[in-house]
């Protein structure tokens, strides 16, 4: 009885093909349907409680980027540190991200590819020590 309670509300989903019941989308759509209407739901709900001390404050509308206050305009230079930290962050972040797919799949890539991917992080282990020594990240 309690399974049956459970299963009713995709019957309205489920179609005849060829005598077989084709419910493979039904719970794709009631995911859908019900992550849509708790996400309308919570949306119309905070309207209410939103403060409209924003407007009384313009700083809370003005920019805030890279933690320092707007003090001129936004295309100003920055230091190279920032792009060096980032270029550094970009480089090791696509090393992890490659990473991640050769961890699932070690048992069937055999010595090969285990090696194969044992060179790039030694090489960046001696490029950021390489760029620590020069000083490169140093903020004074």
């Amino acid at each position: 009885m309690v399974l049956e309670t459970i299963v009713l509300p995709l019957e309205p989903f489920s179609f005849q093909k060829n005598g077989s019941r084709s419910t493979e989308f039904a719970p794709i759509s009631v995911y859908s349907v019900i992550s849509l209407l708790l996400s309308s739901i919570s949306i119309g709900v905070s309207f209410p409680f939103a403060s409209s001390s924003s407007l009384a404050y313009p700083e809370k509308l003005s920019a805030h980027e890279c933690g320092f206050d707007p003090f001129d305009d936004a295309r100003s230079r920055f230091d190279i540190r920032f792009y060096l930290v980032s270029i550094s962050f970009i480089i090791s972040d696509s090393e992890v991200t490659s990473l991640f797919p050769w961890a699932v799949s070690l048992n069937r890539i055999g010595s090969f590819g285990f090696w194969s991917m044992m060179v790039p992080p030694p090489i960046l282990t001696i490029g950021s020590v390489y760029e620590w020594k020069k000083g490169a990240l140093d903020w004074e």
